[in-house]
């Protein structure tokens, strides 16, 4: 276990293994947010040493652990998320292990690699046969603490204690057919929330019975709603042990449950760093049913053999659903302004303004959304907010690039910057990581002209391989194999002109690569 409190405590620990489902692209969050790097590795706060929503959902899970008296211990945690991302996470984890000064909140974190998003329901099967198969004992059953890794909360004091609360719910029903939820006490009469109704006494551990769920609502229901005082928005956020979600799905879903079982058992397994990656089959996995966690099994279970338990949160949760959402949860100024990056704002109110790349001034404005990238510029009310998915909708149809990616792209080994391009050439600035390197490759349409800038590069050159140092540079030619790897300590810095009739990211040909993409 990673955690003290099992060797700490009088008694046996509850095993708790953290999930955090970090699917998703976010595009109400668009341009920050896109497919290529979605809202779950932003950091919003604006603050450099700030950590990204998914670091802050990692360290949520692990300060369960962290009260010895609760004798709770953390096992492995969990992490589903696309195959696309897997470098992202695996930076991030290793970022937030680097500024973990305790060695007793060291992660155990495996990636489970999903090659499509299927929704939430196959997510979570994936996370609970892994946690099945990582038992070290057939008597234990961990409790999965499922939480998606997009949302944010201010208060976490309170909501360590309310999650502590559903983990005492679902350790105390013998019959293992608990499944326990935090309800977020509503502040408004919200329409894009489901709503969960809870009836009766609290139980021990303050935990209500669930009665329904209910769909979003028009304003009138969720203003009653509001009014009535019994319902909740639903968070996204359950406690169960994986082999009650796995007897429900089967139970409601069984579909669902052949179908990744299926693909599971066909998983191969490799490991980076102190983190190991878990893949289904990808041509099995492709014809699961896409369903959400709620609509699966959830929603189904009040009145059936499993029961759901309802403890509240009062906690500043907020799912970051659109930009209005980051304005709301912000640091607002005394004119009701949140600002990030290089701005200059004069006679603004209550605005969102986002610097990423450039100075941004506002003048005379109030209640906008205003975010700036390199290559794209939202400017928004705040009221429509939430719009901005039409905006995405629109790029989609259109083939535009700014859809996915940044003008700066994470890669594995680094990432590139392209600075600048016009017809039949385009120029990066490259930075590669100590130790990395890009693949073997070669490209039928184009030359490269690499200057390095900083640090050392060792280049393949055709035959040939150099080192080359700071102001030093070299010719790629066109059809020539080439590798550009870092056999420093410290990042490598190229600038990198490309030349050729074309110079997309398709034209390359992969014959070596540490990454697994040849």
């Amino acid at each position: 276990m990673s955690n003290t409190a099992m060797s700490n405590s009088k008694h046996a620990a509850t095993v708790v293994c953290p999930v955090i489902l970090c699917g998703g692209s976010g595009t109400r969050l668009w341009p920050l947010s896109r497919s290529g790097f979605p809202k779950q590795f932003l950091v919003l706060s604006g603050n450099e040493h700030s950590q990204s929503l998914f670091q802050e959902a990692i360290v949520r899970l692990q300060n369960l652990g962290q009260d010895v008296d609760q004798h709770i211990a953390i096992g492995q945690t969990l992490v589903v998320t696309n195959e696309e991302h897997r470098f992202l996470a695996l930076d991030q984890l290793r970022e937030l292990q680097n500024n973990l000064s305790s060695q007793s909140t060291a992660l155990e974190v495996t990636l489970l690699l999903e090659p499509i998003g299927r929704n939430t329901a196959p997510a979570l099967t994936l996370a609970a046969l892994q946690a099945e198969d990582g038992r070290s004992d057939v008597q234990l059953d961990p409790i999965m603490v499922i939480t998606p890794a997009d949302q944010t909360v201010q208060d976490s004091a309170t909501f360590t204690k309310a999650l502590q609360e559903c983990i005492a719910t679902v350790n105390s029903d013998i019959s293992k057919n608990t499944i326990a939820i935090l309800g977020i006490t509503p502040t408004s009469a919200q329409t894009g929330y489901g709503y969960i109704l809870r009836v009766g006494p609290p139980g021990a551990h303050g935990d209500y019975a669930v009665k329904a769920f209910v769909e979003k609502p028009d304003s009138k229901t969720a203003q009653q709603y509001l009014d009535n005082g019994n319902y909740l928005w639903n968070s996204g956020m359950f406690v169960m042990r994986a082999s009650t979600w796995l007897q429900a799905l089967k139970a409601f879903r069984p579909d669902i449950f052949g179908a990744t079982e299926t693909a599971w058992q066909g998983k191969s397994i490799d490991s980076s760093s102190n983190a190991t990656f878990v893949r289904p089959d990808k041509a099995l996995f492709k014809t699961i049913p896409s369903e959400s966690i709620d609509y699966a099994v959830i929603e189904k279970c009040p009145g059936s053999q499993f029961t759901v338990r309802m403890v509240e949160l009062d906690a500043g949760w907020n799912d970051l659903g659109a930009w209005d959402a980051v304005w709301q949860v912000g640091k607002q100024d005394t004119e009701g302004n949140v600002v990030s990056g290089d701005t200059v704002l004069a006679n603004t109110k209550n605005s969102l303004v986002h610097a990423t790349s450039r100075l941004v001034t506002t003048s005379g404005v109030k209640n906008l959304v205003i975010v700036e990238t390199a290559d794209a510029v939202l400017i928004a009310d705040r009221a429509n907010s939430q719009d901005v998915k039409e905006i995405v909708s629109q790029l989609e149809k259109s083939g535009r690039e700014e859809k996915n990616l940044h003008r700066k792209v994470a890669r594995p080994w680094g990432w590139y910057d392209s600075v600048d391009e016009g017809e039949r050439f385009k120029v990066k600035r490259i930075q590669v990581k100590p130790g990395a390197s890009l693949s073997l490759q070669m490209h039928h349409h184009r030359a490269e002209h690499w200057i390095v800038v900083k640090g050392i590069a060792q280049i393949t050159n055709g035959e040939k391989v150099i080192t080359l140092k700071e102001n030093e540079s070299t010719f790629i030619p066109q059809g020539q194999k080439h590798r550009l790897a870092n056999p420093g300590t410290e990042p490598l810095e190229i600038i990198e002109v490309q030349s050729g009739a074309y110079l997309d990211e398709d034209d390359i040909v992969r014959f070596e690569d540490t990454y697994g993409r040849s």
